[in-house]
């Protein structure tokens, strides 16, 4: 590819609906708007960020009405965008910038700099995401914020380690249709690093409190409290929370020390292709933590499609990665590249592919060795109990050949509302001929068709 460059510079906000150029028709019953956010700004003064993630939110509507679209967007005033453009450089970490102490201190004052505690960012780049009927935009760390949706305006910051004990939530809550919404967050302390599930229930009208009745429902211990896995986001049926333990970590220490020796978060993420993939299951009404977990050769997801409970068993729809270390690929220093060497970047990485697992909930210590425990006839997914006890999952490749021309498929889709948690059969995406999107992609998961 020549050049995506332009697609990762710093661009300014547009804080009046404009009309926008529209190619074919829309059809004109179509109403409502469509919210989207993601990183705008790249520098402050002569400061320049590392990583694609590291830009600031600029918070974006598309408002669709009578077959027209008009187009605003603002940026978010974070605590983070604040404090940068206040001293105009960054003050502020982001997941692959640490920020470095005021060179206008004296030394002896920089160096003590160096042992002041993190201060987690609130730059809610990631998603937009609803709780109790209100709207937030959210990163991975433990702040997110208010937005008033009609002029994208920003209001109250809301902390989850304020109601809960957690350090941070993804941007990829699951939601009951009665309004209850499910996330997941990590906490360290005296009983080691744990997943946690968190339970947001819906709105309650008589009280105006943030969050009101947020709760853990279970704690999944990690397998090392040190280096504890990283997670995007996590599958959700009727009855159950699905936790993918991948073997993409994070180093607590490196997080820890990372004032003293300059390291960000990025930097302290590992890939250990010795490792396996394991899928934890929970009940997320009772928060009974399923006795058995289920095991499959590694990958990375960041993303999951949709999962369903079908004859006592969880049908689980991921796009999966064979390699993790894909972040590394949008440094911007990556980004910035052209022609042949930002081809070799994008050649570099693995591609994501749906993949299908089944998960059957009745194993146990009598259950047959070597027997495909799957009984779904409609899924080639196999599951076969081992000599040493382990439960071995094998997916089913919802691909073909035309899928993996398009580059693969990321950030899926379905029809929400009518079937999440729900048995389906087409799912949306962005195909990857490169290092960004580069169409948008419908799949037969029944016939594997695809159309772009």
């Amino acid at each position: 590819m020549k050049c995506i460059a332009p697609l990762f510079q710093t661009v300014e906000e547009t804080p009046l609906p404009v009309p926008t150029q529209i190619s074919g028709t829309v059809p004109e019953w179509i109403k409502g708007n469509l919210l989207r956010n993601g990183p705008g700004k790249f520098e402050f003064g002569k400061d320049k960020y590392n990583h694609w993630f590291d830009g600031m939110a600029l918070l974006h509507k598309f408002t669709i009405e009578n077959g027209c679209v008009t187009y605003m967007s603002k940026f978010l005033e974070s605590d983070s965008y604040k404090k940068n453009s206040s001293e105009n450089r960054i003050v502020v970490s982001e997941f692959g910038t640490t920020a470095m102490p005021d060179p206008c201190k004296s030394i002896f004052q920089r160096f003590l700099s160096r042992f002041e505690t993190l201060i987690p960012t609130d730059n809610g780049n990631i998603n937009f995401v609803q709780y109790q009927n209100d709207y937030y935009v959210s990163t991975e760390t433990n702040v997110m914020h208010k937005v008033d949706l009609d002029l994208l305006r920003t209001q109250e910051k809301v902390d989850w380690s304020k109601y809960i004990a957690v350090n941070g939530a993804t941007a990829h809550p699951h939601y009951d249709p009665d309004g209850t919404s499910y996330n997941m967050g990590n906490s360290y302390g005296r009983q080691g690093t744990l997943y946690n599930i968190i339970k947001v229930p819906a709105k309650n009208h008589t009280t105006e409190d943030k969050l009101q009745g947020v709760e853990i429902v279970c704690s999944i211990p990690a397998k090392s409290t040190l280096k504890p896995s990283y997670y995007h986001s996590f599958g959700m049926t009727e009855n159950y929370i699905i936790f993918v333990e991948q073997p993409l970590t994070i180093n607590i220490l490196k997080i820890l020390t990372s004032k003293m020796s300059g390291a960000s978060i990025a930097d302290a993420l590992s890939w250990d292709p010795r490792d396996e993939t394991v899928f934890h299951v929970a009940n997320k009404h009772t928060g009974e933590l399923h006795p058995v977990t289920f095991h499959t050769k590694l990958f990375a997801t960041f993303h999951q499609i949709n999962a369903f409970e079908d004859q006592d068993c969880i049908v689980f729809d991921i796009c999966c990665q064979d390699d993790g270390r894909t972040v590394n690929a949008y440094k911007l220093q990556n980004l910035h590249k052209s022609g042949q060497a930002l081809d070799q970047v994008y050649n570099s990485g693995s591609r994501s592919l749906p993949r299908r697992f089944v998960l059957p909930l009745n194993t146990n210590s009598s259950t047959r060795q070597d027997k495909n425990l799957n009984p779904l006839i409609y899924t080639t997914a196999t599951v076969i109990k081992t000599v040493d006890g382990k439960i071995e999952c094998t997916p089913e490749n919802l691909y073909d050949t035309a899928l993996e021309e398009q580059g693969g498929l990321d950030f899926p889709n379905i029809h929400y509302s009518k079937y999440n948690t729900k048995k389906y059969r087409y799912f949306y995406g962005c195909g990857f001929q490169h290092l960004v999107g580069s169409s948008l992609i419908k799949v037969d998961i029944l016939t594997k068709e695809i159309w772009v």
